[in-house]
């Protein structure tokens, strides 16, 4: 089992520009050149047709995003990256359609979650798992430099270009990251939780992290439009 000492801190999960969205594909690009699994079936991919007062029909269009489906038969490694970068996307469409305001709109009080909030999050749990833990890098948090989890909730002042710029950028370097790891069984250190770790037990937690919030994000967006559907 190899062994990379980090001082890295994993992230903890909390709380519950422009009006014209732009495209979210960007966010979930396959990244087969470093090792991604290849695109699955047509048959196996989903496209978000949700249905409420809007049809599965955003403000600014039909939702189009189409979302890579983990493979039935593949290895323990590919079957992994197949789970999160589908719950990647499936964020990233839950997203899909809706105006800067929708997208900060928040739940019932006294919860502070937003789909926003959720993106941003999501970009902190990228970066702690894989820039800090994995990869050893001395960086703060995207919105925080105290190491506060809880500030990237706060959707108030955010847009979707800033967003889903950051959550972009670090699942780009979660990617590059990963793939440059040579087995799961790579072992590095939480200094926050105070224990050792291995890149399998990491993917498997991103992916059950966003599984989590992505449950959220389907009452988020039902609550914003009527948009049901996954």
């Amino acid at each position: 089992m190899s062994r990379i000492d980090r001082t890295g801190e994993a992230g903890q999960a909390g709380s519950g520009g422009s009006d014209a969205p732009a495209r979210s594909s960007s966010v979930v690009a396959s990244g087969r050149a470093q090792g991604r699994p290849p695109a699955a079936p047509a048959g196996f991919r989903r496209r978000f047709a949700g249905t409420g007062r809007h049809g599965g029909v955003g403000h600014n269009g039909p939702m189009t995003t189409e979302r890579p489906w983990p493979p039935s038969i593949a290895g323990e490694r590919e079957t992994l990256r197949g789970f999160l970068d589908h719950h990647r996307a499936t964020l990233a469409m839950k997203c899909e359609g809706l105006t800067d305001e929708e997208l900060r709109r928040r739940s019932v009080q006294p919860s502070t979650l937003s789909l926003l909030g959720l993106v941003r999050h999501m970009a902190e749990v990228e970066r702690a798992w894989f820039r800090r833990i994995v990869g050893g890098e001395d960086i703060p948090l995207v919105w925080s430099d105290a190491m506060d989890f809880q500030v990237a909730y706060d959707a108030t002042g955010s847009t979707r270009a800033e967003a889903f710029q950051a959550w972009q950028s670090e699942i780009t370097h979660a990617r590059r990251i990963e793939a440059a790891a040579p087995d799961l069984d790579v072992v590095v250190h939480n200094s926050r939780a105070q224990e050792d770790v291995s890149l399998r037990t990491i993917m498997v937690h991103v992916i059950l992290e966003y599984g989590r919030h992505n449950g959220h994000a389907d009452l988020l967006r039902e609550a914003v439009d009527g948009t049901v559907g996954a």
